[in-house]
């Protein structure tokens, strides 16, 4: 095989062009992520029954809809969360590998048979099912320096301009507010109902009843009178959008032709849809909403669609009204890929150097050279087939692959460059001699190394999944660095290698003579000291077993993990106070904890949510997502988020009334919302 590229070192050039070619425009398609995707597929279903509680919604939704869950094909369990806002959430996950829009369906079609036992309200409003991520990539929060747009203006702003076109972004799984929009509230007087006789559903349906889109129809319409001449379509504005329309609803006309008016029992005015949730940015009201990723997205592309459109919904927002990212965790993949692409070029410059160090000859250098780039975009490709995508993993098996890379080029060159030194011959004779000697040992070396790294692909669970794309990308840089060695290589030394004469062995000066003699030097004591040891056989092997008693026993003392935690640039904050706490109370304590916040040089900006926490909906919960500057303006250890969650601990304990944690959020976030584990009591 080699002997056939020597000869045809241009038909060499153009399988290696080929494969930079096709590994160029692949690596334009993968996926970029920070990790490889090990959480399983999860489908949502959400329904909400108002003023229900929470075990009044378990017993007549909740449970309703999971005894209709059986027989999914790929379930691998579900959970559900019942709240007292009236909010039942059913999340099922199924097994790596299942398509989520066949699960999507059959979770659809199960849901259908439960509804017509629901109560009519929640089938009135609907059960929605969706496909989405676990937790939020990225938190979009609109606000106002000059105070000029309350929470609740801004909310429904956000609502009516913003958030449907969010959903339409390529990769949202699902978009959730924290806030309201405009909605006329009627507080009705009980005593008032009473003296008429009243009840609050009698007021439900008169509002109903007269609120509503009325068609009117046409002048003219077919069939018309002969001599009809004017064909107008009518347009009746029957919907009511003032408080003092609402305040003329009829309730009730009485028998004496008297009337009882909506204003005669209730006060109506212009307020929000609901109050239960309340966020602030920064100390400030904002109105701001989640995105949840779909399963198959990618999180990097979705995120740079996401901000170009509200970059371009920005144009169009009132004055004064801004944009603020709370939280987007996109922000930490760019940050780590960019990190290892550094780590990449680092490499391919000190292998680059070191060969040059110990060829000492620039031809001879460029030849192990020239094959990186080649076996990294063949990579690539091979990585697109298996549907991998670009992440720390997979660029870190590239970093570790970059010294094996060059492993078998150095070995050609080095014994192309001894057999023409020692017996003279052309470069291309002497390639076709040295391939002859080491094509046998080029393979065996590939495939010992792909024994040990190939097993590793084979791991089950979260675990193979996570390493899988480290194996393979590592596999995949050794079979193109022996093909290369096998076709490129040889052409190479065929054709850039010039010939020397036999028994030529010239002195360096200079630098590379001086380390020539320290190298020799050292391999000198080396040989000393090793024959030496020869000698005490005994005391070698008693030095040996005591190094390995010490490393199993540092072994077992290390500590152990899935994977790393790591500054990814926020921290999230769980508030919980006791039993029955109102929101004034719950407002009190983030109002505390932004105040702590605030003086941190640390924080970029805060984002605190009332009522809500990844448990549920209540009045005694609390959230907080913490953004800390960049990297670059937080050196040291005494400022990663490690050490300023340490601090917040102390800070925090300050006040009384709230269970408050501060915690560092998972390296995976979509396998929860912390580091560590989940356990649930039955």
């Amino acid at each position: 095989m080699a002997r056939f590229f020597i000869d045809r070192p241009v038909f060499a050039w153009v399988i290696s062009i080929l494969i930079c070619l096709l590994g160029g425009i692949s690596l334009t398609q993968l996926p970029v992520a920070q990790y490889p995707s090990v959480a399983p597929p999860s489908i949502s279903i959400t329904a909400n029954y108002a003023g229900a509680s929470a075990e009044t919604l378990t017993d007549t939704v909740t449970s309703v809809i999971e005894q209709q869950l059986n027989g999914i094909d790929n379930l691998f369990y579900m959970n559900s969360a019942s709240d007292a806002n009236g909010t039942a959430t059913i999340t099922l996950y199924f097994k790596p590998g299942t398509d989520p829009d066949v699960a999507q369906v059959q979770v659809q079609n199960k849901v259908q048979l439960a509804t017509p036992s629901l109560p009519s309200t929640v089938q009135q409003q609907g059960v929605v099912v969706a496909k989405a991520t676990r937790n939020f990539m990225m938190f979009i929060a609109l606000t106002t320096d000059d105070g000029s747009m309350d929470a609740i203006s801004l909310g429904n702003y956000l609502s009516a301009s913003v958030l449907d076109p969010l959903r339409r972004v390529q990769g949202v799984g699902e978009v959730i507010q924290f806030g309201t929009q405009y909605a006329m509230r009627i507080w009705l007087d009980p005593d008032k109902l009473n003296s008429f006789s009243l009840t609050a559903g009698d007021v439900s349906a008169a509002v109903a009843a007269q609120n509503t889109q009325v068609p009117v129809g046409q002048l003219g319409q077919l069939p018309a009178v002969e001599g009809q001449q004017l064909n107008v379509i009518l347009q009746g504005r029957s919907t009511l959008r003032e408080v003092k329309q609402f305040e003329e609803i009829v309730l009730r006309v009485n028998t004496d032709g008297s009337r009882v008016y909506l204003r005669d029992v209730a006060r109506v005015e212009m307020g929000g849809q609901e109050y239960s949730i309340k966020a602030n940015i920064d100390g400030k009201p904002t109105g701001a909403c989640a995105i949840k990723l779909s399963p198959t997205a990618n999180a990097l592309d979705t995120a740079n669609a996401v901000r170009a459109e509200v970059d371009r919904l920005s144009e169009f927002f009132p004055p004064g009204v801004k944009v603020v990212y709370p939280l987007d965790t996109s922000t930490f993949v760019k940050i780590s890929i960019v990190e290892v692409i550094k780590t990449l070029v680092e490499a391919i410059i000190l292998v680059f150097l070191v060969m040059y160090l110990f060829l000492q000859n620039f031809r001879a250098t460029l030849i192990p050279t020239l094959v990186v780039p080649v076996a990294l975009l063949g990579t690539c490709g091979l990585m697109t087939i298996f549907g991998f995508s670009i992440n720390v993993l997979t660029m870190f098996g590239m970093v570790l692959a970059i010294g094996i890379l060059v492993d078998d080029a150095i070995v050609v060159v080095e014994n192309v460059e001894r057999i023409m030194s020692e017996e003279g011959l052309s470069p291309v004779e002497a390639t076709r001699k040295a391939m002859n000697q080491i094509t046998g040992a080029l393979v065996g070396i590939t495939l010992v190394l792909s024994a040990v790294f190939l097993p590793m692909a084979f791991f089950g669970g979260s675990v193979g999944t996570i390493y899988r794309q480290f194996t393979m990308s590592m596999v995949s840089c050794m079979f193109f660095s022996i093909l290369m060695a096998l076709t490129l290589t040889p052409a190479l030394c065929a054709t850039l290698l010039k010939p020397v004469e036999a028994g030529h062995h010239h002195e360096k000066r200079g630098f590379f003579g001086w380390f020539n003699r320290t190298f020799d030097a050292t391999t000198h004591r080396y040989q000393s000291w090793v024959a030496g040891l020869l000698k005490h056989c005994a005391a070698g092997m008693i030095a040996l077993v005591l190094i390995c008693a010490g490393v199993g026993y540092f072994y077992q003392k290390m500590p152990s993990s899935f994977l790393p935690e790591e500054d990814q640039g926020y921290f999230l904050t769980l508030f919980t106070l006791p039993e029955g706490a109102t929101d004034e109370r719950t407002k009190a304590v983030l109002k505390q904890a932004e105040d702590y916040l605030a003086q941190q040089e640390e924080v970029e900006h805060y984002f605190t949510v009332s009522g809500f926490s990844f448990a549920g909906r209540a009045q005694n919960s609390g959230l907080a997502f913490i953004r800390l500057k960049p990297w670059e303006e937080r050196k040291g250890s005494d400022h990663k988020v490690q050490a300023v969650i340490q601090r917040a601990f102390a800070g925090f304990s300050g006040i009384k009334d709230a269970i408050i944690f501060p915690i560092n959020p998972p390296a995976i976030p979509e396998l929860g919302t912390s580091s560590g584990f989940d356990f649930w009591l039955q």
